[in-house]
């Protein structure tokens, strides 16, 4: 699902791309083909700005275009932000989007894959880690030919299981961990966070339209044990007519977008 909004200045667009408004006053250069701006960014931006938490340090891993960082940069304003990307063509992009919205001080895009001790190690701890892994297994589908794409739909470099033992091994002692997941299979990604040492503090089913399975999970993982959490009310996003449900209107509101 595409969430944006074009600008009517499009500073150094070039042919083939476009600049989206990401919130009231930060902007995201993409391909009008190819890996795009998602609802899947900007639900786990707010559900991760939107814990009881003022960071100084955030990572956000697999950070694609640096949308989910560039929310969060926008959402706290003295904190200094990492994201980490494997992907050349994700890096260029995130290195350019960060250098629109003028961040370069305080936000800085590692290149390198999430799945490397040895890069996240030098990295150091951080109050809160974001992440929107992709979640179809490979040969569940057709690939994409555009590596970008395929790169974001398909688990090519890991799922939600490497995202939680990266957050894992990054997390300060009480950060926290904001991310999404596949709803199916239900159990995976509570398995996943398990398996890497993590208590789920919140879950959260998204449904894409009214009468719709979930399609997705929002999750927040917290080193500390505690009793596992129910799962909160779902999260709707469009009414069975298309329109947005007041809360997915509430959640673009919160980014000062119409």
């Amino acid at each position: 699902m595409s969430e944006e909004r074009e600008l009517s200045y499009e500073p150094h667009v070039a042919a083939g791309e476009q600049c989206i408004a990401l919130t009231a006053d930060f902007r995201l250069t993409q391909k009008l083909r190819g890996h795009r701006y998602s609802v899947d960014d900007m639900l786990v931006a707010h559900l991760a700005a939107t814990q009881d938490l003022t960071p100084r340090r955030v990572l956000d891993l697999g950070c694609g275009l640096g949308s989910v960082l560039l929310i969060m940069a926008w959402a706290f304003r003295r904190a200094s932000f990492i994201g980490v990307e494997a992907l050349e063509e994700h890096v260029h992009y995130a290195r350019r989007n960060v250098a629109l919205n003028r961040c370069q001080s305080r936000v800085r895009i590692v290149k390198g894959d999430l799945r490397d001790a040895s890069l996240l190690d030098p990295l150091g701890r951080f109050d809160l880690i974001t992440g929107s892994p992709p979640y179809f297994l490979p040969g569940s589908g057709t690939l994409c030919a555009d590596p970008a794409r395929a790169a974001a739909h398909f688990e090519l470099r890991g799922g939600i299981e490497d995202y939680a033992q990266a957050a894992t091994r990054c997390l300060a002692p009480h950060g926290l961990f904001a991310c999404c997941a596949s709803a199916a299979p239900p159990q995976r990604a509570t398995a996943a966070f398990e398996d890497a040492g993590l208590t789920t503090v919140f879950r959260q089913p998204v449904v894409p339209r009214e009468g719709k399975a979930p399609f997705l999970l929002l999750l927040v993982g917290q080193k500390p044990h505690q009793a596992p959490c129910p799962d909160a009310p779902a999260l709707v996003l469009r009414q069975a007519d298309g329109l947005r449900t007041a809360e997915h209107i509430a959640i673009r509101e919160w980014t000062g977008l119409p």
